[in-house]
């Protein structure tokens, strides 16, 4: 194996360390990748037909408003963990919208 120069070496290292360091952290992987399997779960349904036009555009618009709400909390570059568990409970709403919705009764045809 090769020797890594110095200078990589301690622009890793530093790299690392930044998120640590950030303590409200400005970007947060749990929400963002909640987001996306909810988009993912209504996408399905709307293909599988378990989900009406109706539906999806009414549970579209509740991912739109959390969209929106995130941006307004990140605008200042921090998300704080006040911040984060009002996200996080608006996704756990958002989620079961979603279940509630994708086993329900009516279909598209």
């Amino acid at each position: 194996m090769g020797k890594w120069p110095l200078g990589t070496v301690a622009a890793v290292l530093v790299a690392a360390a930044l998120p640590a360091a950030a303590g409200g952290r400005a970007y947060d992987a749990g929400v963002s990748a909640r987001q996306q399997r909810q988009q993912e779960r209504i996408s399905h349904g709307v293909r599988s037909g378990d989900l009406t036009r109706h539906e999806a555009q009414w549970l579209e618009s509740g991912q739109r408003w959390i969209r929106r709400k995130e941006n307004l909390y990140r605008s200042d570059g921090v998300l704080t963990e006040a911040e984060r568990r009002d996200l996080r409970r608006d996704l756990d709403t958002s989620d079961r919208n979603i279940g509630i919705r994708l086993h329900d009764a009516e279909r598209r045809d």
